[in-house]
């Protein structure tokens, strides 16, 4: 096993480098830069700028700063200052060719330098780390439910196999899979915040404005008054896997040699069913806690905080991929995949530890 674990530590820098530069070499064929977009900015005020003075008569001035550097290289920079373009471009480091502000990203990166967002003038990483307390806190909270529901349903669901609750149960979780989390999440903004029926729960924010001079209590209540519609959207589809895994995990050990001596000696079925079963077949759902972890937290809350107007790293990062803050765009992407790798892994140590007969290194 030390040596599977020294494979996927070596590759994941490997793989780091690859997603970085597959998502670089996009980025840089996508138009509207942020070169670009400051300079068409900068042409709006001008533009603004030159018709407030045509309108007393300065309609030649106008005209001559459409024609003054119409060469440029970057549409939406005419009229500006040549100089003015270079000194943006040297701003934002496209004044180096491609490839050395991609190996000066990577040896940033190593030492975890994001360096400042383009837009925002602030450090990346403390961009990152103000936002990352909220999309954690959803991540948490959605895994935590799902686990409390899904476990006890799914055990349900495979004592009463075949029965009329199974079938039922099966057409919601179903039904509940197939419907995308962001429609579930404008479908509760239009029935409870407000947007044609109920005004029952916030829109905006994990916290009311004032929220730092309430009381304690008050403070438990309101944060979580904020956070119960989010936290719904994110789990509605997240019950069919684990629910299904659960179910088959003990279909698999109720028939099973164990059981039929343990009902044999006498045990009631409570203590067959969580002496002797349960232990066997809570090892893999236990085990597929980080992964579940991972599509939760990198993959199903984006549109969740967009909708929900949530200040996170999945609304930070809609935000950058717009605006173009490419420190921004990649220091997340770094971040995010180092994150998904490292519990990836963590994902299969964790079945290697709760059942020693799975054993990857011996695969193939």
């Amino acid at each position: 096993m030390i040596a599977y674990i020294a494979r996927r530590l070596m590759l994941i820098p490997l793989t780091l480098l690859g997603i970085m530069a597959v998502n670089f070499i996009f980025a840089q064929l996508a138009p509207g830069g942020p070169v670009e977009q400051m300079l068409a900015k900068a042409q709006q005020q001008t533009v603004s700028a030159t018709a407030r003075i045509s309108g007393s008569g300065g309609a030649e001035v106008a005209a001559t700063q459409s024609q003054g550097a119409a060469s440029g290289a970057y549409r939406g920079a005419r009229g500006l200052d040549p100089k003015f373009i270079e000194e943006v471009r040297q701003q934002f480091g496209f004044d180096r060719p491609a490839h050395e502000r991609f190996l000066k990203m990577i040896g940033d990166y190593l030492r975890f330098d994001f360096g400042k967002s383009f837009f925002r003038d602030q450090p990346v990483m403390a961009l990152v780390l103000e936002k990352m307390p909220v999309s954690i806190s959803l991540g948490l909270w959605s895994t935590l439910i799902i686990y409390l529901v899904s476990i006890p349903l799914g055990i349900t669901k495979a004592v009463r196999d075949g029965s009329r609750f199974d079938l039922a149960s099966s057409w919601i979780i179903i039904i509940g899979n197939a419907v995308p989390g962001f429609l579930f999440a404008i479908l509760l903004v239009v029935l409870f915040c407000g947007g044609t029926y109920w005004s029952v729960f916030p829109l905006r924010g994990l916290t009311s404005p004032g929220w730092e001079t309430f009381s304690w209590p008050h403070r438990i209540a309101d944060y979580f008054w904020h956070i119960a519609l989010p936290t719904l959207a994110v789990v509605i589809g997240g019950f069919a896997g684990l629910t299904m895994l659960t179910k088959n995990s003990f279909l698999e050990e109720i028939h099973k040699q164990y059981v039929v001596t343990a009902r044999a000696k006498g045990l009631t079925e409570r203590r067959v069913l969580y002496g002797h079963i349960f232990r066997n077949a809570m090892l893999l759902v236990i085990a597929g806690f980080p992964s579940l972890l991972v599509s939760i937290l990198f993959t199903g809350q984006l549109l969740i905080e967009i909708i929900f107007s949530l200040d996170g790293l999945g609304q930070l990062g809609f935000e950058a991929v717009m605006n173009r803050d490419y420190p921004v765009m990649f220091a997340t992407l770094y971040v995010f995949s180092l994150l998904g790798l490292v519990l990836s892994l963590i994902s299969d140590l964790t079945y290697h530890f709760v059942d020693p007969r799975i054993d990857f290194e011996s695969r193939g």
